[in-house]
C-alpha cells in the first residue's frame, strides 16, 4: 500500500508547502512537495524567532531602514527556499517548483488613505521590482479591487502572478479574465503561468456563525463545494484558451479550524489535481493518517446539499466579510513586522557589538 502523501501525489495533486522556514522546506521537499507561498504572519514569525538576528543586525548597520531591512528579509527568505524548488521549476519547463512572494499587505491597510489609483500602480511596480531576475518566483497580489486592476499590466509585463485572497467564482472571473486580457500583450505564452488561490477553511468558520440554518450535511461543506466548482470552472477556460503551461487553482487555506474535523479534510476534498499548499502541520498529519488517497476533486457533495447552500447562502456577503477579514490579517502581521525590526534596531543602536 502506497504512504499517504505517495497515493495523495499519484492522484495528480501537487503539493506546495504553507511556510518558507528552510528546515520545513527541505523536509517537505523530501516528501513530495514541490513548492511553497509565503506571507506576513510566516516572515515575521520566523524574524521573531530570533534565528536571523546576525543578518539584521548587519543591515542595521549599514543604515538600512526599517522597511528596507524587512523586505531585504523577505527577498532573502523567499529566494533561499527558491533554490530549493528551482530543480523542480527546471525539469517541469517552469510548471512547477515556485515560490510565491506576497507585495506589501499595507497597500490595503484600512488606516492608509491612499487612493485606488495609486495603489494599482504601486502594485504593478513592486510586483515588477520582486521579480526582477527570479525565474521560479510568483508574486501574491491579493483580489480586491486595486490588486484586481493591476494583474493585466502585471502579466503583460512578464510577471507570473499567484492571485490571492480569492473566496468566490466572482473574484476568480475578475482575475481570471485580467490575467488572459495581460497575456495577450505578450509576444509569446511560452512561459506564461497564472494560480489561483481560492481560500477554503476560512468559508466554513464563517458560515457556522454567519448562516447557522445549515443543515448539519451542509455545514463545513460551503468551502470545498466553492472551490471544487472554480476548479472546473477554471479547467473548462483553459481548456479552450490551451497555453503551454497549465493555469491552475491553488486551494489554500487547507488547515481545518474546528477541532472536529480530521485535518486531511480539505486535503481529501481535493486530491486529484491542481495545487494544495498546505501548512507543515497538515502535511504531517497525512503523512501519519495512514489513508490511501484517490481522485475527489471532481466530485460535488450530495444534490440536496449544493441546492440547500446555493438557497441559504450570500456569497457577496461572505465574500465581503472575509476580504475584510483577510486584509486585516496580513496587513496586522506586516506592522508586528516592522515593529519588530525596530525593536531589534534599538537593541543593536543601545547595544553595540565590540569590534
Amino acid at each position: 500500500m502506497a504512504a499517504p502523501l505517495e497515493s495523495l501525489l499519484a492522484t495528480g495533486t501537487k503539493l506546495w508547502l504553507d511556510s518558507i522556514d528552510l528546515d520545513l522546506v527541505r523536509a517537505n521537499r523530501a516528501i513530495g512537495a514541490t513548492g511553497a507561498t509565503s506571507n506576513p504572519i510566516i516572515v515575521a514569525d520566523l524574524l521573531a524567532s530570533g534565528r536571523f538576528d546576525d543578518r539584521i543586525e548587519e543591515l542595521v548597520r549599514q543604515g538600512v531602514d526599517d522597511d528596507g531591512i524587512a523586505w531585504q528579509m523577505v527577498d532573502l527568505l523567499v529566494h533561499d527556499a527558491q533554490d530549493i524548488f528551482l530543480p523542480v521549476w527546471e525539469e517541469t519547463g517552469g510548471n512547477d517548483g515556485y515560490v510565491s512572494f506576497e507585495v506589501d499587505p499595507l497597500l490595503e491597510d484600512p488606516e492608509a488613505d491612499v487612493a485606488h489609483e495609486d495603489r494599482v500602480s504601486q502594485y504593478v511596480a513592486l510586483g515588477r521590482q520582486w521579480s526582477v531576475g527570479q525565474q521560479n518566483r510568483m508574486i501574491k497580489v491579493p483580489a480586491t479591487p486595486a490588486g484586481l486592476d493591476a494583474l493585466e499590466d502585471l502579466v503583460a509585463a512578464g510577471v507570473t502572478v499567484n492571485t490571492t485572497l480569492v473566496f468566490s467564482a466572482r473574484q476568480y472571473r475578475a482575475a481570471r479574465e485580467a490575467v488572459w486580457r495581460g497575456a495577450r500583450r505578450r509576444k509569446r505564452l511560452d512561459d506564461f503561468k497564472s494560480v489561483y488561490s481560492i481560500f477554503v477553511s476560512r468559508q466554513d468558520v464563517y458560515t457556522e456563525k454567519a448562516v447557522p440554518e445549515l443543515s448539519a450535511a451542509a455545514q463545513g461543506m460551503v468551502g470545498i463545494l466553492n472551490a471544487k466548482r472554480i476548479w472546473a470552472e477554471n479547467r473548462q477556460f483553459w481548456a479552450e484558451r490551451p497555453t503551454p503551461l497549465d493555469q491552475e487553482i491553488v486551494f489554500a487555506s487547507t488547515g481545518t479550524k474546528k477541532p472536529d474535523d480530521p485535518p486531511w479534510k480539505y486535503v481529501e476534498a481535493f486530491a486529484g489535481s491542481d495545487i494544495q499548499t498546505n501548512p507543515p502541520a497538515t502535511n504531517d498529519a497525512v503523512a501519519a493518517s495512514g489513508l490511501t488517497f484517490t481522485r475527489q476533486v471532481d466530485r460535488l457533495p450530495p444534490a440536496e446539499v449544493v441546492a440547500e447552500i446555493d438557497r441559504l447562502l450570500d456569497m457577496e456577503k461572505l465574500e465581503t466579510t472575509l476580504m475584510s477579514e483577510g486584509i486585516e490579517k496580513f496587513a496586522k502581521p506586516q506592522k508586528a513586522l516592522l515593529a519588530l525590526v525596530a525593536e531589534k534596531r534599538l537593541a543593536v543602536t543601545h547595544h553595540p557589538i565590540e569590534t
